[in-house]
């Protein structure tokens, strides 16, 4: 049997720490040079003063002071003239993925970037599913065995359920962002014709965006987010993942993009959880739900052990409902992998019981 994962060497674990610490550090250091805009100087009392004029994603135009006619501005200026620092990325992130990290498609990583630039995931926004699972392998330092990837790309907001501890007073227009992309992408009405939380491309229904959010006071409908500024659709136990962020990197040919992520021992217990919750039409979704979930708690068993347990004890805390779709999951995980070094853990906890 193929096996769930294989440790990356220490130079590709070692390239891809130095590209997070490096898009870290990008994130902090931008500037008005690494903005799309114009400087523009303007004459007071006899004195030269520069400013710089630029349009923020949402399509407000903004002027900020830079200051006077100096060397220091001048120097700024310059600046303006080379590649943002997010450029500087680009040979960290083809190191890391010439020594084994796994690497985001091209078109994704465009959508990941645009994304990023409106300033999603500065407001809060998380990547979950496919594409978490993909940034989890490259943080936890493994590539993953016989995984499979799909066309859609997966995000999700607190909304109003959950507090992410993350900067609240930040604005993402990401409507404007996807359509800005020029990709084709259109919203998908919900029920009473409505925007719903999704977007695809016509021709191409299987590339779609979904956006989620924690399901809160038994309604199922879309909630619109203001500081996303884009439509979301609640899902029921989605607030168990979403308590607790990590970041990561997405590396590209193209570049690297800075993502948030859901805790990943939450990430995969909630796989778990869901996974018994399908049935029917859906088991072939709750077979890869329930993949993951094995391939994330083979990791995390060998390196997060303690957050693991946490995880799971702060799951099965939350009543007999959430005891019992768990229990279904775990039992089914088990039945698939049933070599998961986990399994002890989750027998422990009540899988293992009818």
């Amino acid at each position: 049997m193929q096996p769930l994962f294989v440790e990356l060497p220490l130079s590709a674990q070692t390239a891809y720490a130095q590209l997070l610490e490096a898009s870290l550090g990008a994130e902090h250091v931008r500037s008005v040079a690494d903005l799309s805009g114009s400087f523009n100087a303007k004459k007071v009392k006899g004195r030269k003063y520069w400013y710089f004029q630029y349009t923020e994603p949402s399509g407000k135009l903004h002027q900020v002071y830079v200051g006077p006619d100096t060397a220091a501005v001048h120097r700024l200026m310059e600046r303006k003239a080379d590649p943002g620092a997010s450029a500087a990325l680009a040979p960290l992130a083809r190191a890391a993925l010439a020594l084994g990290c796994a690497a985001v498609l091209p078109r994704h990583y465009r959508v990941l970037r645009r994304l990023a630039d409106y300033g999603f995931f500065q407001a809060g926004g998380l990547l979950i599913r496919t594409h978490a699972f993909l940034a989890y392998g490259n943080m936890l330092g493994v590539r993953w065995g016989g995984s499979d990837r799909t066309q859609d790309i997966d995000f999700a907001h607190a909304g109003k359920a959950v507090s992410l501890l993350l900067p609240g007073t930040i604005e993402a227009r990401t409507d404007d962002a996807i359509t800005s992309l020029g990709m084709g992408f259109l919203p998908v009405a919900g029920l009473g014709g409505k925007t719903g939380g999704a977007w695809l491309i016509p021709n191409e229904p299987e590339f779609r965006l979904d956006f989620l959010t924690p399901r809160h006071r038994g309604t199922d409908k879309p909630f619109v987010h203001p500081q996303l500024g884009v439509t979301l659709q609640p899902l029921p136990f989605m607030e168990y993942s979403l308590q607790g962020v990590e970041q990561a990197v997405l590396p590209s040919a193209e570049g690297a993009v800075l993502v948030n992520l859901p805790d990943p021992a939450r990430y995969a217990l909630h796989k778990v959880l869901i996974a018994g919750e399908r049935e029917g039409a859906f088991r072939v979704k709750a077979r890869k739900d329930l993949a993951q979930a094995a391939h994330l708690l083979a990791a995390l068993w060998q390196w997060r052990r303690e957050s693991l347990a946490e995880a799971l004890d702060d799951l099965l805390s939350r009543g007999r409902g959430w005891q019992s779709r768990f229990r279904r999951g775990a039992r089914a995980l088990l039945e698939g992998w049933p070599e998961l070094e986990a399994a002890p853990m989750l027998v422990a906890h009540g899988a293992s019981e009818a």
